[in-house]
């Protein structure tokens, strides 16, 4: 499986780096590198993570990192795997952030 960011998912972790920087710029290095290490595990387990609750498409993921959303899709055909967004777990999810 490729694995790819989208540019939104792409954006929402250099936000999340800057804020979490603001209080501790090593905190955020540690927090950034520990997120894509659990990322690139889905290339080899691309169905680890659990359907997304609040949509309930088969291909729509989610694993879970911290206080963390990362959401993907997979498109098996293609042999892709696309990490959508990444979403602080309390933020509510929005359909254009879903798009493959």
């Amino acid at each position: 499986m490729n694995l790819e960011w989208s540019p939104l998912a792409l954006e929402r972790v250099s936000e999340i780096t800057s804020y979490i920087a603001l209080d501790k710029p090593s905190a955020a290095e540690d927090w950034v590198d520990g997120l894509f290490k659990a990322v690139v595990r889905l290339n080899l387990h691309p169905m680890s993570g659990r359907k997304v609750p609040e949509v309930g498409i088969e291909r729509i993921r989610e694993i879970v990192y911290g206080a963390y959303r990362v959401i993907y899709g997979i498109d098996e055909r293609a042999g892709n795997i696309s990490v959508l967004t990444v979403r602080r777990g309390s933020e509510m999810l929005r359909a254009e952030e879903l798009e493959l």
